[in-house]
């Protein structure tokens, strides 16, 4: 199934020990670019979480919030950091000396450093906490894909109809060109007649140069490719996947071939076509920006 790069999943569990809350959303993004703001008890199972949402996403910036509410007293024992306290007063000591201010450090200020005390959670606390984690994003995975999932079906709606239109302006253009050369035929036999009078004058010279001049404009080499590129691209679409690179550069042959018909076009109805085409491709590449 085809999938946009924007989303969003947010997914709650609670138990008897707290209430874990996973947010995520994201925008467009050339890769996978994944950002994750958890407290910091979970900094721990950060690879495991990665890990699992890579499996379901491959590109896109990625913002996941994970915020747990704890209830009644934390499980776990104090820890005491003495060799960090230690540290925190040898430095507060040298300010004292080295900017001559007084040293008011206190036991109970030195305790609120950071780290000097921290509760050390035991095993078992943290193998019930993953396993909730996971759960909850799990869930809130499942919500974030379906989003984008809902979001790549109106992409893919959207997108087939463009390469419709441009399917039939690409038949536009291949039945306009026998008439540019029919009246580029009529216009180059009127001229010589009118330039010459009466005199005779060879159909066979006329063709030559009908020949040449249709070398010069022809662009069927360019309308078979982008019947090509058009097909391929719908193909791509119906499979879906993870195709927006793949579409990307699609897009960009489509353009090139494009490009090519307007320079070559020599008649009014077939530059406006041309250009029609471009139109259809530049909307068709905006919109691709937006797929996984």
């Amino acid at each position: 199934m085809l999938k946009s790069m924007t989303g969003f999943g947010r997914f709650e569990t609670e138990n008897a020990c707290g209430k874990l809350s996973v947010e995520m959303k994201a925008v467009n993004h050339r890769y996978l670019d994944l950002n994750i703001k958890m407290p910091r008890r979970f900094n721990c199972f950060e690879s495991e979480i990665r890990s699992l949402l890579k499996k379901d996403v491959q590109r896109g910036k990625v913002d996941l919030y994970i915020s747990y509410e704890e209830y009644g007293q934390a499980a776990g024992a104090l820890k005491y950091n003495g060799t960090l306290a230690a540290e925190y007063l040898k430095y507060l000591r040298r300010m004292t000396e080295e900017l001559g201010v007084e040293n008011d450090v206190k036991v109970s200020g030195l305790s609120r450093m950071p780290e000097v005390f921290t509760m050390e959670q035991n095993a078992e606390d943290d193998e019930e906490l993953f396993l909730q984690l996971r759960e909850t994003l799990v869930c809130a995975v499942k919500k974030f894909v379906g989003s984008r999932e809902l979001e790549g079906s109106h992409l893919q709606t959207d997108l087939l109809e463009k390469l419709a239109n441009m399917a039939a302006l690409v038949e536009h253009v291949e039945a306009r060109s026998p008439e540019v050369l029919r009246a580029y035929h009529d216009k180059l036999k009127a001229k010589v007649t009118e330039l010459l009078g009466d005199t005779t004058v060879e159909e066979s010279r006329i063709a030559a140069e009908v020949i040449l001049y249709a070398d010069k404009i022809c662009v069927d080499e360019e309308t078979v490719r982008l019947k090509s590129h058009i097909s391929h691209m719908s193909e791509a679409l119906k499979q879906g996947g993870s195709i927006g690179r793949q579409l990307d550069f699609i897009a960009q042959e489509m353009n090139r071939e494009a490009n090519t018909i307007l320079s070559k076009a020599n008649d009014q109805q077939v530059t406006d076509l041309a250009i029609a085409l471009k139109t259809e491709i530049e909307k068709v590449r905006e919109q691709i920006q937006n797929i996984e």
